[in-house]
């Protein structure tokens, strides 16, 4: 195949099939961002184009054009200069990016994969975490700069807050902005993705009560940590060693009076023992609405809330894997916004490869598909232009889920402390010394105040 061919830079490799060309026009014509005439730019090319720019972070405008090329053989395709790459995305806006994450977020788990159910429940996990964009006085009046006692430090910050599918990882929405505005504030904006048949995992930052009430006004159950501030009388006990209680809210401006919500508190000491010996426990408390300890036993909740942690491997492999721990490239704040949701996008895409893979092959458990090499086996694609097309018949295994096979992670929980170093003096000195210099497996055990001691690694 010859000649020239203006949307033939539009790819992005097998990746494709999940983003294929016929959504990007879709979502184009839906946000108003379809050209009237056709450009030698054209904003299909233009969104795959954004998206490219996720896998290849550290290579410029002309470089990742000339790897979305690179595998189009004899077609012939123009080389634009930065300057009209930089102006065409101006041009696309956040729009139809924001679209295609909207489109590609939501569960990806079937009931069948444990991991990402508790006794019917979805299981999913909201959190919080800071990007790093660049220091540049078009973005700071938007992602202001933390100001100390004497001047401003450090990187301008973006907070982004997404709720999670435990097990599987996948996004079922996510929201950004200054860091100025706190984590509940975005929190709040993610409750339509929330009904009855999730149950809602969380640290203690989240036990507010106006968060509290507003999840369980949509249905969905939560189990989060308490935060110590909390002094829960017991109502009345159950026999697994938990209690009922109320949790109240103070009068509204109005004058009203006091929001009243019952919940279950579940308290457990957790004991955390790493390879080199060190033991180091503390008391848990956490908070549910999930009421009937005979159908939702205390020790189970426990080991249930440590699935939350989910969201932080989630971010990790945003902000480690796919960023490499740069700092965002866009230097506007629309192309600040295009790019986090290229980068959402691009996530999801390869965290929906992973929930077919997990399809074609049934006890497969999602935890053990590497995201690195998901990455990694998409941008080889993209650069071979291969698999562009779907296949007929359609196959679920194609060369990034085969490569993916081939590089399984080891089967069990991988229990690994971080290590954590401390390079400078820090006002939080209740943190000093509880993590070890070098990376460390560990043990994890729970000790209900009634039932004795449980492993986690042995509940479901």
């Amino acid at each position: 195949m010859s000649g020239h061919d203006v949307y033939a830079p539009g790819h992005l490799g097998e990746l494709t099939q999940v983003i294929d060309s016929q959504l990007v026009d879709a979502v184009l014509e839906e946000t108003g961002s379809r050209e009237r005439r056709v450009r030698l730019l054209p904003a299909r090319v233009v969104v795959y184009f954004v998206l490219a720019l996720t896998f290849f972070e550290r290579s410029s405008y002309q470089a990742v054009w000339d790897k979305l090329c690179a595998g189009l053989g004899e077609i012939v395709v123009m080389r634009p200069c930065a300057s009209s790459l930089s102006r065409v995305r101006r041009r696309v806006g956040s729009a139809p990016l924001r679209r295609l994450f909207e489109i590609l977020a939501g569960p990806v788990a079937t009931p069948a994969q444990t991991g990402s159910f508790y006794r019917g429940l979805r299981v999913v996990a909201v959190d919080g975490t800071t990007l790093t964009v660049p220091d540049e006085k078009a973005l700071t009046w938007h992602f202001p700069k933390h100001v100390g006692e004497v001047k401003e430090f450090g990187y301008p910050l973006l907070r982004l807050v997404a709720l999670v599918e435990c097990g599987t990882r996948a996004l079922l929405g996510a929201v950004f902005g200054p860091d100025t505005t706190g984590e509940l504030g975005y929190a709040h904006r993610l409750l339509p993705h929330l009904d009855d048949s999730t149950v809602l995992l969380a640290d203690a930052y989240y036990d507010a009560f106006d968060f509290l009430q507003a999840v369980t006004d949509t249905g969905a159950a939560f189990l989060l940590r308490s935060t110590r501030k909390r002094r829960p009388t017991v109502r009345r006990p159950l026999p697994d060693g938990s209690y009922l209680t109320t949790v109240c809210a103070g009068k509204d401006r109005a004058g009203r009076g006091y929001g009243r919500l019952e919940v279950r508190i579940v308290e457990a000491w957790m004991t955390v023992t790493l390879a080199d010996g060190t033991r180091r426990s503390e008391l848990w408390r956490v908070m549910t609405t999930l009421l009937d300890a005979e159908h939702y036993p205390a020790h189970e909740l426990i080991a249930l809330y440590h699935r939350r942690w989910q969201a932080e491997t989630c971010y990790f492999s945003l902000k480690s894997t796919i960023l490499d721990g740069r700092v965002l490239r866009s230097r506007t704040v629309p192309g600040v916004e295009q790019e986090v949701y290229a980068l959402l996008t691009v996530y999801q895409a390869l965290v929906r490869v992973g929930g077919d893979l997990t399809t074609a092959r049934p006890g497969l458990s999602p935890e053990r598909i590497s995201m690195i090499v998901l990455f990694n086996a998409a941008a080889d694609q993209i650069v071979a232009a291969q698999g562009i097309a779907p296949h007929d018949p359609v196959i679920l295994v194609g060369a990034i889920a085969r490569a993916a096979l081939a590089g399984l992670l080891p089967k069990g929980k991988r229990r690994r402390l971080k290590a954590r170093v401390r390079k400078r003096s820090s006002k939080y000195t209740f943190t000093a010394a509880k993590h070890p210099r070098k990376p460390q497996a560990y043990a994890l055990a729970f000790e209900t105040l009634a039932n004795g001691t449980l492993d986690n690694a042995n509940v479901p």
